[in-house]
C-alpha cells in the first residue's frame, strides 16, 4: 500500500491521553498515538485545538502513528485561563486552556478530617463548575473519622441546601461507595481532590487497580515542569470514564470579570436583579438584596465571604493589567 493510500485510511476515536503534543486516540483498531498538523494549530490561537475527551478523525502513517485531521464539536469543556508571560495573569489576553473536552460532571473529593476540608477551595471549584456549566458532585470522604456522621452533614449542609448533590463516603466502612459508583456509571467524570483526601482509595474501592493507575499518572506529572500537562482518561469496568488532570488543582477562572462572579454563586445569582443598583458589588450599597438575604439567613455567611474574597482577588488581577 502506498503512503497516499495509507493516509487515506482514516479512523475515528476519542483522545484518552495528552502529553507534550502527543495524543493517544482510542480507536476500534486499538490505541494510536497522533499529532496535530500545523494547519490545525493555526486555526485557533485562543484555545486548545485538541485535548483529552475530544472525538477526532485521524489518518494513519506508515509507521503506525497518526495525524489528527479533524476535531468534532464539543458539547462541554472544563477550562481555565493560561497565564501570560512572567506568570502574571492578564484577563484581556489570557489564552483558554481546555483541560477536558466533553465532560459530563465534576466530582470534588474532600475529606472530613486529615486533611481538614477547605470550604473556600470548594467554593472556588464550584464557581469553576458553574462557569463551565457542568454539574458538580461533592464527595465527603473519610466520614469514619468522625464519631457522629451528623458532624459531616452539618458542615456540608449549606451545599445541599443550595442544590448540590453531596455523597458521604468511607472506604473503611464501605459507606457511600455504591452511591459514588452509581454517580460515575455511564458518565465522563472529572475527579479532583487534594493530596491525602483518599481519592485513590475511593477509586480502588470502585475498581481495583484504578487508583494506582491514576496515582502513577499524577506522580509522573509532579516530577515534570509546572507547564507540563498530563491528562488521562480511564475506562470504568461498570461503564463510563474517569478523567484525572493535574491542571484542575490550580484552577484559575477563565474570561470572567469581577462583576460577573455573583452569577456563579447559585444562591446569590437570583438575588442580583433585586438589588437597587445594577452594578451592586454586594458590599455596602443601599438596597442590596444579597446583604438583606445574608441578614435573614438565606445566604450563608461563609459562602458570602468566599464571594467577597474571590471578587477581591479578581479586582487585584484586573488592576495589574494597567
Amino acid at each position: 500500500m502506498s503512503q497516499l493510500e495509507n493516509n487515506q485510511h482514516r479512523l475515528e476515536g476519542r483522545i484518552v491521553r495528552a502529553l507534550s503534543g502527543f495524543f493517544t486516540v482510542d480507536t476500534a483498531e486499538g490505541p494510536i498515538v497522533a499529532q496535530l498538523p500545523g494547519r490545525l494549530k493555526k486555526e485557533r490561537l485562543d484555545t486548545d485545538i485538541a485535548t483529552v475527551g475530544d472525538w477526532v478523525a485521524i489518518s494513519l502513517n506508515p509507521d503506525g502513528t497518526g495525524n489528527i485531521e479533524s476535531v468534532a464539536e464539543r458539547h462541554s469543556v472544563l477550562s481555565r485561563s493560561r497565564p501570560s508571560a512572567y506568570n502574571v495573569r492578564r484577563l484581556a489576553v489570557d489564552r483558554e486552556q481546555v483541560l477536558v473536552a466533553n465532560p459530563d460532571q465534576i466530582v470534588l473529593v474532600f475529606s472530613i478530617k486529615k486533611p481538614r476540608p477547605s470550604l473556600r477551595k470548594l467554593d472556588r471549584f464550584l464557581v469553576v463548575a458553574e462557569l463551565n456549566e457542568l454539574p458538580a458532585i461533592i464527595c465527603v470522604n473519610k466520614v469514619d473519622l468522625v464519631t457522629n456522621s451528623e458532624q459531616a452533614r452539618t458542615m456540608f449542609q449549606v451545599y445541599e441546601d443550595i442544590g448540590y448533590q453531596v455523597v458521604y463516603t468511607s472506604v473503611k466502612t464501605d459507606q457511600g461507595i455504591d452511591e459514588l459508583a452509581a454517580i460515575l456509571h455511564g458518565k465522563i467524570s472529572v475527579l479532583t481532590g487534594s493530596s491525602g483526601v483518599g481519592k485513590s482509595s475511593l477509586l480502588n474501592a470502585i475498581q481495583p487497580g484504578l487508583g494506582l493507575s491514576v496515582s502513577e499518572v499524577s506522580q509522573a506529572t509532579e516530577k515534570g515542569l509546572h507547564t507540563t500537562r498530563h491528562a488521562e482518561m480511564f475506562g470504568l469496568d461498570t461503564g463510563g470514564y474517569m478523567v484525572d488532570t493535574p491542571g484542575i488543582r490550580g484552577l484559575a477562572l477563565f474570561d470572567v470579570e469581577p462583576g460577573e462572579l455573583d452569577a456563579y454563586f447559585r444562591e446569590i445569582a437570583p438575588l442580583v436583579p433585586l438589588c437597587q443598583f445594577s452594578d451592586c458589588t454586594h458590599r455596602h450599597e443601599p438596597g442590596c438584596a444579597v446583604r438583606a438575604a445574608l441578614q435573614d439567613g438565606t445566604v450563608s455567611p461563609a459562602r458570602y465571604d468566599s464571594y467577597l474574597r474571590l471578587r477581591e482577588e479578581h479586582e487585584e488581577l484586573e488592576e495589574r493589567q494597567y
